[in-house]
């Protein structure tokens, strides 16, 4: 069986809807039929055109909010690449020939975009439908003796309800991005571990639970402690959002300032968890801490209920370090007994991978499945370098583009 070649551009023409086709830069590149005889224009006086130039706002009009909505809706579509329907709009449209008149407009429009192969925003299919008779013709105030008058009510209350919805929508997306904002901001500054930058061979990585703030409680963490030696550490809070990335912030400014004075990551750590039971916040709360010595080439680390690291040789053989492991923060131990920590040598080239458990935890799925999952990638992909290696990671275990759960990531090249 053949199929006939389809002529979308004919179409598109005769479609009954008007449509307008903008690129990115909200330029207009097509406009069909149904659509230059809605808004009374040419093509000559669109195509080429920036949208907002080709229909300003009507100064005759000091409540006009058409223009400014549009450009909101327009920009949303770019960002978040999904669809925007709008309420129905005023949005005056100029009189062809005759400038600086317009006639007055309202409209119900649709923002659509379209994806080329790279997944960006190629083209804005804009779609309207023309509501000015029924806007026109509608009061809101009708006599209750009126012929039809309870329906054309309805009618009146469905479109000023749908104005409110628009309204209230917009002061809640401006509500929310300021505080994705402040948000991004907190993190940014909790995060910050200035002797990162000396480490050519460390990587790290962070991703937010997919539909959070962009905040959370796992953390990373890498400290200088003298020439020779320096502290990796990742941790996690339970929960998301502001409030467990509060508890994020300072538990590992309080890791960050006990690994300082005192270099034993054992030691470190029982001086947090002791800091932990302050906060309710903080408690069941995992993190692990590894001290690497360059210049006797070994690391020492503890366990605070956190899942092992892993330390990859060259070969692809993969050492899972679980031997110095204690209850989470915060839970009461028996004083008298330090926590425990180990030491294991390493070769130069050997990678240590230390991790949150949204990288390998699944629903339904036993968690040693996707430990198993991490030491077998890691193995096949120990060589990358540690940049390509975390991106790797990420990739093959399905959480590049965030998951479930947050994701911290540290790999080091020792």
């Amino acid at each position: 069986m053949t199929t006939s070649r389809i002529d979308y551009r004919a179409l598109f023409a005769v479609a009954s809807s008007p449509y307008l086709v903008l690129d990115p830069e909200l330029v207009i590149v097509e406009a069909n039929e149904a659509y230059l005889r809605a808004t009374g224009r040419t093509r000559e006086e669109l195509l080429g055109r920036y949208f907002f130039d080709a229909h300003p706002e009507n100064p005759a009009d000091p409540d006009a909010d058409g223009v400014h909505n549009l450009q909101a809706s327009l920009q949303r579509v770019m960002r978040s690449k999904e669809p925007d329907t709008m309420a129905v709009q005023k949005y005056d449209i100029p009189v062809s020939g005759r400038p600086g008149v317009f006639r007055e407009k309202w409209w119900s429009p649709v923002n659509t975009p379209v994806l080329g192969a790279d997944g960006e925003v190629q083209w804005i299919l804009h779609r309207v439908e023309d509501m000015t008779e029924f806007a026109l013709t509608r009061p809101l105030r009708l006599k209750p003796d009126a012929p039809g008058a309870e329906h054309r009510a309805t009618e009146a209350e469905l479109f000023t309800r749908a104005q409110e919805l628009q309204r209230l929508n917009e002061e809640l997306r401006e509500a929310h991005d300021r505080e994705r904002r402040t948000a991004l901001t907190l993190q940014e500054v909790m995060l910050h571990s200035p002797d990162l930058a000396c480490h050519r061979e460390i990587a790290v990585r962070y991703l937010p639970a997919v539909r959070s703030l962009n905040v959370c409680g796992d953390w990373y963490d890498v400290v200088d402690l003298s020439e020779d030696t320096y502290s990796v550490a990742v941790g996690d809070v339970v929960g998301h959002g502001l409030e467990a990335a509060a508890v994020m912030g300072m538990l590992r400014s309080a890791l960050s300032a006990a690994v300082r004075a005192i270099h034993e990551p054992g030691t470190a750590m029982d001086v947090l968890s002791r800091y932990a039971r302050a906060f309710e916040g903080a408690l069941a709360t995992t993190a692990v801490k590894a001290v690497i010595d360059t210049r006797q080439r070994h690391l020492t680390y503890t366990s605070a209920g956190h899942l092992p690291p892993l330390l990859a040789r060259p070969d692809g053989t993969v050492v899972l370090l679980d031997e110095a492991t204690d209850p989470p923060l915060g839970v009461l131990t028996d004083p008298t007994t330090p926590r425990p920590q180990a030491t294991v040598p390493y070769t130069p080239g050997d990678t240590l991978v230390l991790y949150t458990d949204g990288l390998i935890e699944r629903r339904g799925e036993d968690i040693d499945a996707g430990l198993h999952r991490l030491a077998d990638a890691l193995a096949r992909h120990a060589h990358l370098s540690p940049d390509r290696l975390a991106d790797t990671l990420l990739t093959r275990l399905g959480v590049a583009d965030g998951g479930r759960d947050d994701v911290a990531l540290v790999i080091v090249r020792l």
